[in-house]
């Protein structure tokens, strides 16, 4: 039977297995940076559009305020690395790119960095962005899709690593 519980209890039963993504932004100064996201969902199909949720403490948050594009990218299961690296160290620290030795090609709309170990990814323009709470959402349109048919997607449960959809 449903009954009344702490939100932390709630929301720790729901929010798992998750899909993860990385986001792909560029630095203020010069350099791009990634963050790995749980928060994310498409938005529309016409025009497509994915909504991103950045927390604003974050260093991503500051790049994307400043250069108004991102790649949103679907990682594979060889990306487990990189999705730690990225989701437990902040940019204003270290590059990313160099120690996680990303490969990647450059990008269509603003040259952002296409991984090239990704299952997909996408390339968006911020269109318009909403405050909630402590984050800030960030609606961006897909003006360009990539797609790696031979990758497998990645996805966290309790931190096992789980077999491929």
């Amino acid at each position: 039977m449903i009954q009344l519980s702490e939100l932390p209890v709630s929301y720790g039963k729901i929010h798992l297995p998750a899909k993860v993504a990385l986001v792909v932004t560029q630095k203020p100064e010069s350099g791009y940076n990634l963050i790995t996201i749980e928060w994310f969902m498409r938005t529309s199909l016409t025009p497509p559009m994915f909504a991103i949720s950045i927390g604003k403490t974050r260093y991503s948050h500051e790049c994307l305020e400043a250069n108004r594009y991102f790649n949103l990218v679907f990682p594979s299961l060889k990306m487990k690395p990189l999705l730690t690296l990225c989701g437990s160290n902040s940019g204003r620290d270290m590059d990313k790119f160099a120690v996680g030795k990303v490969e990647y090609i450059a990008g269509k709309l603003h040259k952002l960095p296409v991984l090239k170990d990704a299952v997909a990814c996408f390339e968006c323009e911020i269109a318009t962005q909403i405050r909630s709470g402590d984050h800030t959402i960030y609606i961006g349109e897909v003006h360009y899709s990539w797609e790696n048919p031979e990758e497998k997607l990645f996805y966290f449960q309790e931190g096992i690593e789980t077999k491929p959809l």
